[in-house]
């Protein structure tokens, strides 16, 4: 490693998951028209689904793998093999070669996220200051997501060249790794591992465990069916060119960078997580079942309206999420943030399946009338059977 101390470990944890935003982004909103292009639409989701499964396969060995090689050199890893899979996409044509770059690419998305929130915990933070750097390091993420939009909206405004997005986004994962291999980050103290079977049987018995995971599993269901499902049906069927969405999709971001950080001071000082995230469930879902009433007169002022409430709604379940279930574990607790971090995979898997299937069976507009209205009601269930923070009452599952 270089021997530089000029950056605090949270603010190089905080600029690498911009960064990796960045790339996340990038590829996400181009993955289905980009499938789409050499198979059928009902077909694609099957594809991400792919990486959703290997994702799966892997997933328990993260916590064992951090314990013998270090999350440091392991987010490493991750990075450096995302970006040689998304340039080999880029620089190798082809139906069979694309399909395993993206489903290897997908795969290992979580894997990287999952290192990033090790290195964060190792990083000594107050009980009371858990919500606030929680919703920076999701700003920054966010912050990332905002900006790709404007520069997919360039690279593809005369032609629907995706491989000049899938070159950008490899580009950007160098300074994420160049800053994540610019300084020694701490390093948790060594985890006692215990059989996942036992951690899946106590977050199982443990109520508010069980809620908030289950919470966070309705989100990420979220973040596969709006960026794989939104993009390719406004550009594909609405016939909204890119150029356009470039810059409505940037607009969408915003309220991920204006509203997670005041979500969780709030929930933190006075309400607690339980009636955002509740009122982020009704908006998220409501705003994407509302993508059904669309068509290709609709206005672009009423299509920008529904994609910023989406995301209005997506960005208080994240904070609260996030800040709910942070706050109640330590860096000891890596089984339970390895099962909480696992729920991406899990939704990689079933999102596209679910999609898959609808489309094949229907179409766009029934697929958001299905998803938005599900994400309402079992996203009420759940919110409703979190306990409130209380911080004499944090105590995390082991």
């Amino acid at each position: 490693m270089l021997k530089s101390e000029e950056m605090h470990p949270r603010m190089i944890l905080f600029a690498s998951n911009f960064f990796f935003s960045m790339f996340t982004a990038l590829t996400i909103y181009v993955t289905l028209p980009f499938l789409s292009s050499f198979m059928p639409d009902a077909y694609a989701g099957f594809v991400v689904a792919m990486g959703g499964v290997i994702a799966v396969a892997v997933f328990p060995f993260l916590p064992r793998l951090g314990d013998r090689y270090g999350a440091q050199r392991l987010v490493l890893v991750f990075t450096v093999a995302e970006m040689l899979s998304i340039l080999a996409l880029a620089i190798f044509p082809g139906a069979l070669a694309d399909t395993i770059f993206i489903i290897l690419a997908l795969a290992m998305q979580p894997f990287v996220s999952y290192e990033l929130d090790l290195l964060l915990e190792a990083v000594p933070t107050e009980k009371s200051m858990v919500g606030r750097v929680r919703t920076i390091f999701l700003t920054a993420w966010n912050v990332g997501a905002l900006a790709a939009p404007l520069l997919l909206g360039a690279l593809l405004a005369n032609s629907n060249n995706y491989g000049r997005v899938y070159l950008a986004a490899a580009a950007v994962l160098i300074p994420c790794i160049i800053l994540l291999n610019s300084r020694n980050l701490p390093k948790a103290s060594a985890p006692k591992l215990s059989h996942m079977q036992d951690t899946l049987v106590c977050i199982s018995h443990d109520r508010d465990f069980s809620a908030v995971t289950f919470a966070h599993f309705l989100l990420y269901l979220f973040y596969i069916w709006a960026p794989l499902y939104v993009p390719i049906y406004l550009h594909s069927v609405l016939a909204i060119p890119w150029s356009e969405l470039g810059w409505m999709f940037s607009l969408m971001l915003i309220p991920y960078a204006l509203v997670e950080y005041p979500a969780g001071w709030v929930a933190d000082r006075f309400l607690g997580d339980m009636k955002p995230m509740l009122a982020g469930f009704l908006i998220a879902g409501l705003a994407l079942a509302s993508f059904s009433l669309l068509s290709p007169s609709s206005p672009l002022i009423l299509v920008l309206v529904i994609l910023i409430s989406s995301r209005v709604g997506a960005a208080l379940i994240e904070s609260m999420t996030e800040g709910h279930f942070f706050r109640r574990i330590s860096d000891q607790d890596i089984n339970t943030m390895s099962i909480f971090r696992g729920i991406w995979p899990l939704a990689n898997v079933i999102g596209p399946v679910v999609g898959s299937l609808i489309l094949y069976f229907g179409n766009f507009q029934i697929f958001f009338l299905l998803t938005g209205g599900f994400l309402v009601v079992a996203g009420s269930i759940a919110t409703l059977r979190i306990q409130d923070f209380h911080p004499e009452e944090a105590e995390a599952c082991r």
